[in-house]
């Protein structure tokens, strides 16, 4: 069973917090100083942050972890009770009305609220509340704070390597409170290198009404019989450090307490300063560093002459009270390292790891994705077309302009063939039952196969088969019978030699006029003329046609090797020509149904046999 946490201790190992704001690095961080610290759970319970999904990766040393996300602070409080932290990073805006949110839920015990320029009336309005409420409030334009080896608001510290050299892994002796958040790391490095180290750090803030002040936390410490010396750094402007004179004189404070206000540097200058925090304004007489440093001095706390010697003054008080026996040697815990993060290793050169894709067709790492090393303005200033694209991203070469040429005559007379066809046909079918463009082109690209569209690949490699082993014609058509096959790329149920297909005479009058050679287109030719003999529509089909003048094509380009050409037809580049030039016909399909508001389809039972 956890014991209760005494009321003088804001945080402890078994502290969680609940994270308004999509802070991803803070939220790390806090998991980093965790798993250091050797807690058995993650201080962050939940993160609140609408519309960033219900959960989010992050690591505890090497190991991944799930940290929940929630859309409001109230589902977040209902989901995880337990959790009596609340870090506000909501801007300024907001983070009033959140704040005040937070400190109404019974759960919530400290709320730390990040954010600068919270409206100073809005900010007495919170400390009310919290007054009220009994409610401990630190910030707003705070870093946090830390106790040590047990809980970390958000950024508090600096770096892991920091905290590390801190020895915030583990608890110290000294109680830390300071105005600055920037200050407070080099003061948590002072006291690990003048003493224990800290046992717990607070940065109240820097605005002219903290939620809670310098003496606030001055009692905690005092109360908290682990802490035995008490440091504090003040600042210029204001009057909270009085208050503190106050305390000492009125013996509230017993325990000693090293204190420096900062900005005793504000005398040099001729008018009133103002320093980076809107409470630190150069003000002369009692608001002057020099005169609340003189107050504290009289009043029993110790001050140095100046901030260079304050750690004297910090190592000298350890040191007696060490010597008293009012503190004991503390053993050092072995302190797990952290991980350096992927990207930052490898920004360093640290990592060397094999790739899972290699990729030699395109680069979008540069200003501009570059295709086949080509920059894509390069395309647009040359005034290249569609096919020269096509020829960089599957070629890998920057083909001559008939063969780009060609490439898109392909893509024009294979773009449709009307909505009788497979493709078209499961494409209308699925844009009718309601599916989305890239679903009924889906349905319809999946009919492509050796029946429809895939006969290209199939007709190009048995004609080039048959043209590169010299068989005639006629012992090409033999063989394909003797081994009960249909030759691919002859036939057509329609056409014939008396009704030829047009988009076939396209093609091939465009190889015999522009390609060095049509040794294939000719071959092919050969076989039409014996297999016209068996039936009128046993032609070169466009399937056969796109076949045989590619391979014309890419044979007579003389860039690629016979190894290279024999590839281009076995991993299928003819199939991916009938693809993407059939993708345009389907999508088109697709919006002529959507145009039409064609209703869903159901075949006709007068067309189907039933037996």
């Amino acid at each position: 069973m956890v014991e209760k946490r005494k009321d003088y201790v804001l945080f402890d190992e078994n502290s969680q917090a609940l994270v308004y704001g999509f802070q991803v690095n803070a939220v790390q961080r806090m998991l980093d100083f965790d798993f250091i610290c050797k807690r058995a759970k993650p201080s962050v319970a939940a993160i609140i942050a609408p519309g960033q999904g219900v959960s989010h990766k992050f690591f505890y040393g090497t190991k991944e972890i799930m940290v929940p996300i929630y859309s409001d602070t109230v589902r977040a409080v209902s989901a995880h009770p337990h959790a009596d932290v609340f870090i506000n990073f909501a801007s300024f805006r907001s983070a009033y009305s959140t704040s005040v949110e937070a400190l109404n839920i019974k759960s919530i015990r400290t709320i730390v609220i990040i954010a600068e320029g919270v409206p100073e009336r809005r900010a007495r309005e919170l400390i009310a509340l919290a007054g009220k409420l009994g409610k401990h409030v630190i910030g707003p334009a705070t870093v946090g704070g830390i106790a040590a080896g047990a809980f970390r608001i958000g950024n508090t510290a600096g770096t892991i390597e920091n905290i590390v050299s801190s020895k915030l892994y583990r608890p110290g002796s000294v109680g830390f409170v300071s105005k600055s958040g920037g200050l407070s790391n080099e003061l948590y490095n002072m006291l690990a290198l003048a003493t224990d180290g800290a046992r717990e750090g607070i940065a109240v803030g820097g605005d002219a009404f903290p939620g809670s002040t310098l003496l606030d936390h001055i009692l905690r410490f005092q109360e908290n019989p682990e802490i035995k010396m008490i440091v504090a750094l003040g600042e210029v402007g204001g009057e909270d450090e009085y208050e503190i004179v106050e305390a000492l004189k009125q013996k509230k404070i017993s325990k000693p307490l090293v204190m420096w206000v900062t900005g005793t540097c504000a005398k040099v200058f001729p008018t009133e300063v103002q320093f980076g925090h809107a409470g630190a304004k150069g003000e002369g007489g009692r608001k002057s560093a020099d005169a609340k440093n003189s107050a504290l001095k009289q009043a029993g706390a110790i001050v140095p002459n100046s901030f260079n010697d304050f750690n004297e003054k910090i190592r000298e008080t350890f040191e007696k009270l060490r010597k008293e026996g009012k503190v004991k040697d503390l053993e050092e815990p072995g302190v797990p390292k952290i991980p350096k993060d992927y990207l930052k290793a490898v920004a360093e050169g640290l990592v060397r790891r094999p790739t899972n894709f290699v990729c030699t067709v395109s680069d979008d790492r540069g200003e501009e994705v570059a295709y086949n090393k080509v920059p894509l303005s390069k395309f647009f200033k040359d005034k290249k077309s569609l096919g020269s694209v096509i020829g960089h991203l599957w070629f890998k070469k920057d083909l001559p302009p008939f063969a780009v040429e060609f490439i898109e005559m392909a893509l024009m007379v294979v773009a449709d063939h009307g909505p009788a066809v497979s493709g078209a046909h499961n494409t209308i079918v699925a844009s009718r039952a309601g599916k989305d463009l890239v679903s009924s082109l889906c349905s319809g690209l999946l009919t492509v196969g050796p029946r429809f569209g895939g006969a290209i690949d199939d007709a190009a490699r048995c004609f080039k088969q048959a043209c590169d082993s010299g068989a005639a014609p006629q012992a090409f058509i033999d063989s394909m019978k003797a081994k009960g096959l249909n030759i691919p790329g002859i036939g057509h149920r329609v056409k014939s030699a008396t009704n030829p297909d047009l988009r076939v005479q396209i093609l091939k009058d465009y190889a015999k006029k522009n390609f060095p050679k049509t040794k294939y287109l000719d071959y092919a030719l050969e076989v039409e003329k014996q297999t016209l003999k068996k039936k009128n529509t046993l032609i070169l089909n466009v399937d056969g046609c796109v076949a045989v003048t590619f391979l014309d094509l890419v044979s007579s380009l003389d860039i690629f090797t016979e190894e290279e050409l024999n590839e281009l037809v076995d991993i299928g580049y003819l199939n991916g020509l009938f693809v993407l030039g059939r993708s345009i016909g389907l999508i088109g399909h697709y919006f002529d149904q959507k145009r039409l508001k064609a209703g869903l389809y159901r075949h006709p039972t007068d067309d189907i046999l039933y037996l």
